[in-house]
């Protein structure tokens, strides 16, 4: 299979991608609106884009991004999982981390982003290492907190897809660049509707 691919003409492997490309970028539409929805429903349709698009990311030759989606599909399976069950219980709130968490949260994931930015400059062909390995890291974070339910979640990925924009253009993923700036709006969206739920539960943690 591996041998037969030298012979697809390029319009057809471009063809391919951008096919490819819609079907995530729908799976990944879905996901988000469900999410803020708190319906665990959302989890499925990020395993399906999240896959989609880490063959997307190694043919651009995004590394980092392919490994932050590698990531994400573990992410989902999880939350999947843990969101099945809190519902079961009928116990899935919306929480806060204190500013402390935030700050150990920032730093650790700053120096993630210093050393994985310098391997793949180092040892892989990987376009924008930099800004690639800073969204990457980051994105690790707000994932995990996107799964536990805290509501801060919205505000790094406000600010994660706003950076992504640019990363996206550059790399020609152009379906992927409206994509994300359509997820920096549901992720205002995202913030306030969690904000107006948080509200009405838990205490900060």
């Amino acid at each position: 299979m591996a041998r037969a691919a030298i012979f697809i003409q390029p319009g057809v492997v471009m063809a391919v991608n951008t096919l490819v490309e819609i079907l995530a970028t729908l799976a990944g539409l879905t996901y988000i609106i469900f999410l803020i929805r708190e319906q665990v429903i959302a989890w499925p349709f990020g395993i399906a884009g999240s896959l989609l698009s880490i063959y997307l990311f190694v043919d651009g030759k995004l590394y980092s991004e392919a490994f932050l989606y590698s990531f994400y599909v573990a992410a989902g399976i999880w939350g999947w999982i843990r969101w099945n069950r809190r519902v079961a219980m009928d116990h899935n709130p919306v929480i806060r981390y204190r500013l402390a968490s935030h700050v150990a949260i920032i730093l650790v994931a700053s120096l993630c982003a210093l050393t994985l930015a310098t391997l793949f400059s180092t040892y892989t062909d990987a376009q924008r290492p930099y800004i690639d390995a800073f969204t990457t890291s980051f994105s690790f974070a707000a994932t995990y907190m996107q799964v536990k339910k805290v509501l801060e979640t919205w505000a790094y990925w406000i600010v994660l897809n706003v950076a992504s924009i640019w990363l996206y253009l550059d790399r020609s993923l152009d379906i992927y660049a409206g994509l994300i700036c359509v997820y920096a709006v549901l992720s205002v969206s995202g913030l306030i509707q969690w904000g107006r739920i948080y509200r009405q539960q838990a205490p900060v943690v």
